[in-house]
């Protein structure tokens, strides 16, 4: 079995540890990390997108050559990871010792822990694994907005122990939305708007099935992120006029209309221009 350690620090660094690790090549395009792995180890990639500060997203697509286990440096005030399972199945437990559990396929596991007792992976060989990660921060400075987002996070997903672990069938409302988050057709700024919207509807999807009564709580704000990702995607495909127009900043009658009601009177210069050009 191959034994690897995995330090727990920044993004940037614990992509050029697996890189490292597993013989990768690491390329990366602002926010966007790419691991391309072909080794005597292992073979597949891993994708990552980080954002400052905030809620950061990994893919993990690989078939491992031997045995692997991963031992992952615990840390004070630790994030919480969200697990999801798409092929083959991994195990985890707290120490080389501990008791361990095994997350499958259309699986959940969720996981915090501030003791200081490692995490370890292990992943079976020649067999293909395919899972999702999404790691929430605790212990950062977050925009105001996210306040009760992380103290809900907290209430539920971590233990006075400084381990806590979850494993269960994955939501279908969460499977939906992975789909679209591995599928975002935009670029740059707009795609990282989309990614962070769907990252967060996922989150206050586990507070609500992990919570009493939550689910009533957050519906009308559910409702209103979701309309406010389908109305981002379908500006997003339009071209500026299209988008002008959309809002009422399109229509020919708008500046005047416009300078009409700031000023109380058209403005003469503006309206002589109009008549010359439908002359």
């Amino acid at each position: 079995m191959k034994k690897l350690y995995l330090n727990t620090g920044e993004f940037n660094t614990i992509f050029n540890d697996l890189a490292d690790s597993f013989g990768g090549e690491l390329t990366t395009n602002n926010n966007d990390y790419n691991l391309a792995i072909k080794s005597k180890w292992a073979k597949g990639k891993i994708t990552g997108t980080h954002f400052e500060k905030e809620i950061s997203y990994m893919h993990f697509d690989l078939t491992f050559h031997n045995e692997v286990s991963l031992s992952i440096e615990s840390f004070q005030g630790a994030p919480i990871f969200f697990a999801y399972c798409e092929e083959g199945s991994l195990t985890h437990s707290f120490g080389a010792n501990g008791e361990k559990k095994s997350l499958k396929k259309q699986q959940t596991g969720i996981l915090n822990n501030t003791s200081t007792i490692n995490s370890v992976l292990y992943f079976e060989s020649f067999k293909r694994i395919q899972f999702s990660l999404i790691v929430m921060p605790l212990a950062v400075t977050l925009k105001e907005e996210s306040f009760e987002l992380i103290s809900h996070l907290k209430k539920v997903f971590t233990s006075e122990s400084g381990n806590y672990i979850y494993i269960g069938q994955q939501n279908p409302k969460i499977t939906q939305k992975l789909k679209e988050l591995n599928t975002i057709p935009q670029k740059g700024a707009v795609r990282s708007l989309l990614q962070r919207s769907i990252m967060s509807t996922i989150l206050d999807l586990e507070i609500a099935q992990h919570s009493y009564n939550y689910a009533t709580m957050i519906a009308p704000f559910m409702n209103l992120a979701t309309k406010q990702l389908d109305e981002l995607k379908r500006i997003s495909n339009m071209n500026f006029s299209e988008v002008l127009f959309s809002i009422g900043l399109g229509r020919k009658s708008y500046f005047p209309r416009l300078i009409k009601e700031r000023y109380h009177t058209l403005n003469k210069h503006y309206h002589q221009n109009s008549l010359a050009k439908t002359a």
